[in-house]
């Protein structure tokens, strides 16, 4: 059998109806791939075997043969995916305690994808033909069941699913490939509860009640390979999660601290970056931080090491966040302003050459050209404009100076903003009105391939007669 790593979903903002989609519940649980023969093999994301962790799921087996699946282990609590029931079973060292806990709390395996049979890899076939497959590959048990898609209605599918307490659901394209280890916009994750998986860097001293474990987690995400701090949770730990948590901790401690924000108290303790804690929040606020955090377990199944900051930033803002260092420059890093409108700006930037950016809201960012003589004035005039990656919306209002040696070094300032009127969007041609302070009238961006691959020209529209 091959070796495969999961493929991972992206972010949608809400749920759509679509015929080439199909979709199902977002089971909050271990994410595991099986390789399924006369034995069984569990692994996580991190790679990890766990199938000891989960005896009962030994029952794949009699299930299915020469099969590779992919899935979700959970625990059901009433019905409902309980997160934290699911990460303390896959902690478990002891035998007699992983017996116990698979006689009393039992795991069942929610299988949504075959990828590979009888030595066959059918991981290039389309999705609708690989359930098709898994249908007729694995049978039904007591603690494994296969997910039960629909298609096309994911509005009424996803408020179905807020009705009965769940998560979210998943949008998965019906004709996509699976994608080992790659994080693919053919599968969606649409939840009402943001999470974040993040690292834990620290803690700060418990008072009260908590005097003899933590108060708060010191979390962070990682922007490349640097730690950024995204805040503290000191909510939704049970007793004994604040004294199993605390001797973990305890063995992690070193003496360098990661981070030197000011709300963070001085004798905070500093641990190696090797626990994963998921986290519910309601949003992130204007500094990058996480607003009302609640801690809802470990995530043993993920490395440290895959916690990016991109979780709680717009995911198309990947390139605007990798050619910026935000430890120097001033740019707004986004990610915080949900409104949705028909803004623009064009911002006079003077950096190794002077030139005029124009950014048009679209989508929750700004979509954004680089026009280096100007905007045209006249009508009939036409001008290049160079597509280049996406801003936040915030960067709308941004006026102030790069520093030497950051991507766009030099000074930005507003030469004009107001809102503009869409009337075509499409992939190679653009046509909308401004309505600004200096800038008015009917405009249109036409793709201009001969020139190169992210050239437009830029014109204003000739009145009619």
């Amino acid at each position: 059998m091959n070796i495969y790593r999961p493929m991972m979903a992206r972010t949608a903002e809400e749920p759509f109806n679509d015929p080439d989609w199909v979709f199902e519940v977002k089971w909050d649980g271990v994410r595991a791939i099986a390789y399924v023969d006369e034995d069984v093999s569990l692994r996580t994301r991190n790679d990890n075997e766990i199938i000891t962790k989960f005896p009962e799921l030994n029952e794949l087996s009699d299930l299915a043969s020469g099969v590779v699946l992919d899935g979700e282990i959970v625990v059901l609590t009433d019905g409902l995916p309980d997160f934290q029931a699911v990460a303390s079973r896959n902690q478990q060292q002891n035998p007699r305690d992983i017996r116990k806990q698979a006689a009393q709390r039992p795991a069942t395996y929610i299988v949504f994808d075959i990828l590979e049979s009888n030595g066959v890899s059918l991981i290039d076939r389309p999705l609708y033909e690989r359930l098709e497959i898994l249908e007729n590959h694995l049978e039904q048990g007591r603690h494994v069941v296969r997910s039960q898609p629909i298609r096309e209605y994911g509005v009424e599918y996803y408020e179905a699913a807020l009705q009965k307490n769940l998560e979210g659901i998943m949008g998965k394209r019906r004709d996509s490939p699976y994608q080992p280890g790659a994080r693919s916009p053919d599968w969606l994750k649409i939840k009402q509860v943001k999470t974040c998986d993040c690292v834990v860097f620290g803690y700060t001293r418990g008072v009260g009640d908590r005097e003899k474990s933590f108060g708060a987690l010191l979390l962070g995400l990682y922007a490349g390979e640097k730690p950024v701090y995204v805040g503290r949770v000191g909510t939704g730990f049970s007793d004994r999660d604040l004294e199993n948590i605390t001797s973990r901790l305890e063995s992690l401690e070193i003496t360098d601290g990661w981070f030197d924000e000011e709300d963070i108290p001085k004798e905070s303790k500093w641990v190696k970056p090797r626990l994963v804690a998921k986290i519910g929040y309601q949003e992130v606020t204007n500094d990058q931080r996480l607003r009302a955090p609640r801690f809802q377990g470990f995530r043993e199944d993920k490395p440290a090491s895959l916690c990016s900051i991109n979780q709680i930033r717009p995911q198309r803002l990947e390139e605007y966040y990798a050619k910026r260092d935000f430890s120097e420059t001033t740019e707004p890093m986004g990610g915080s302003n949900a409104r949705s409108g028909n803004s623009y700006v064009v911002q006079k930037h003077d950096a190794s050459r002077l030139h005029y950016d124009l950014r048009l809201e679209r989508d929750g960012v700004l979509v954004s050209w680089a026009v280096p003589k100007g905007i045209p004035l006249e009508h009939g005039e036409k001008r290049l404009a160079i597509q280049t990656e996406d801003h936040p919306l915030e960067y709308g209002g941004f006026e102030g100076i790069i520093p030497r040696g950051e991507y766009g070094a030099g000074a930005v300032e507003i030469w004009d903003k107001g809102f503009y009127v869409p009337v075509k969007w499409m992939n190679d041609k653009i046509e909308f009105i401004l309505a600004g302070k200096r800038v008015r009238g009917r405009y249109e961006l036409i793709r201009f391939d001969e020139a190169g691959e992210n050239n437009w020209l830029l014109s204003k529209r000739i009145k009619s007669p």
